[in-house]
């Protein structure tokens, strides 16, 4: 690549990663701020996880159909319209009123979290086959780093999302904190306006039945992508933050602040633990970039963390310390796991593909989202967080089989799309 086409791939890669990481601030904030705000205001567990169904609904919708439109129209079209989506399910959500009856209210904020979960899926597509795009074939150590760089920046910040939901929630209310998120990510949606056009744009447009036709690799991938990131949410999405607020015996009894600010650190260190995945995986895996057998190692050992603390817990430990030390163990070892796993679906797709490959494996991450988030209701009211982090343990382990299926990667070049 000469300097001046790798100047343009690195502008290209800077702003759609700019415009990723401003969405991802209002996606951890909006995410927060709902579940803490409707827990205050006495909805269950299971009611809570409820409002959260057809954001990983039509996550999934998204993924499968985004990376198709994504081929068809450019990569640009869908991350507009993702963070425009976003600005509208927020003015949505602004307009709940807390006199409706509890079935009106459920209905308003699912169909405005439907729209942000198109509105999410679409952005992180079209942010993560860019990358794929201005990449050499040859790069993937470079792949690999530049991969890192944007997952784990990402998740760094949808923690610092998590406190400023929490923040501003205690400060301006819900319907104020949500409008200024708003505003917000409309200076993002400005400033995004230098994204060329045709970036991922194919000039053979793809058939609508490409959408089904994909390789082992990443069918297997997506396979163990659901049940990964399956084990995080049942007990990340409602559990953990209601047994955090919740009075002891049964809980820790946290302020809003409190929570939000425990729930940011997590993120942002499993963010910044991806960030660093390349160096540490190059040092440990003697300077090869990862292969399958890096991800089933280290699937592997991410089981033994929440078994651990589930133990610990039945045993009587105290629950304060052992949730946040065990809780920092497992986002160490899942955020190599997901650093891995984002790299593979990249070097798995072919350069004319990516956007479809990428696309249906993040409709298997969404699907396991999804089953992780009404699990994740649903068993913490029946067994409480122990529960969880034993169905956690269960599903790490499912993944971790499943990828023992895993190809070994393509070394071929291919064909490039249009960018």
């Amino acid at each position: 690549m000469s300097a001046a086409s790798e100047a343009i791939a690195l502008r290209r890669y800077a702003l759609v990663t700019l415009a990723y990481w401003g969405f991802t601030i209002t996606d951890g904030a909006l995410r927060l701020l709902v579940l803490l705000y409707f827990n205050q205001i006495g909805y269950s567990p299971l009611a809570i996880a409820s409002l959260f169904l057809l954001y990983e609904i039509f996550g999934i919708v998204t993924n499968f159909l985004g990376g198709w439109i994504g081929a068809r129209f450019g990569l640009k079209l869908t991350l507009y319209g993702g963070i425009a989506l976003q600005i509208g399910a927020l003015l949505l959500l602004s307009g709940l009123n807390r006199d409706w009856p509890m079935w009106g209210a459920i209905a308003w904020v699912m169909a405005a979290q439907a729209l942000s979960g198109i509105a999410k899926d679409l952005t992180k597509m079209s942010a993560k086959s860019a990358i794929r795009l201005v990449v050499p074939r040859q790069a993937e150590g470079r792949l690999f780093k530049w991969v890192a760089v944007l997952t784990g920046s990402k998740n760094a910040l949808k923690g610092v999302g998590f406190f400023v939901g929490s923040l501003l929630l205690a400060s301006l209310g819900y319907q104020g904190a949500l409008q200024a998120l708003a505003v917000g990510l409309s200076l993002v949606l400005v400033s995004s306006i230098g994204v060329p056009a045709n970036l991922g744009q194919l000039k053979r447009k793809p058939k609508f039945k490409q959408l089904f036709s994909k390789s082992q690799g990443i069918n297997i991938l997506s396979a163990a992508r659901f049940f990964l990131f399956g084990a995080r949410d049942i007990w990340f999405v409602v559990a953990l933050p209601v047994f955090l607020r919740t009075a002891p015996p049964l809980g820790l009894g946290w302020s809003f602040t409190q929570t939000g600010a425990f729930l940011a650190l997590w993120v942002i260190g499993y963010g910044l633990i991806q960030t660093i995945a390349p160096p540490l995986l190059r040092w440990l895996e003697a300077g090869r970039p990862p292969s399958p057998q890096t991800v089933q190692r280290w699937g592997s050992g991410l089981a033994i963390a929440p078994a651990g603390i589930a133990i610990a817990l039945q045993a009587g430990w105290a629950a304060g310390p052992v949730v946040i030390v065990g809780l920092a163990l497992f986002g160490l070892l899942f955020a190599v796991n997901s650093a891995v796993h984002s790299y593979l679906v990249l070097a798995y797709s072919a350069d004319d593909q990516v956007a479809l490959d990428v696309g249906f494996y993040y409709m298997a991450n969404s699907a396991g989202r999804l089953a992780g988030t009404v699990l994740s209701g649903l068993i913490f009211q029946l067994l409480g967080l122990t529960g969880c982090l034993w169905g956690s343990a269960l599903m790490v382990a499912l993944a971790a089989a499943i990828a023992l299926a895993l190809p070994a990667l393509p070394t071929a070049p291919s064909a490039t799309a249009t960018s």
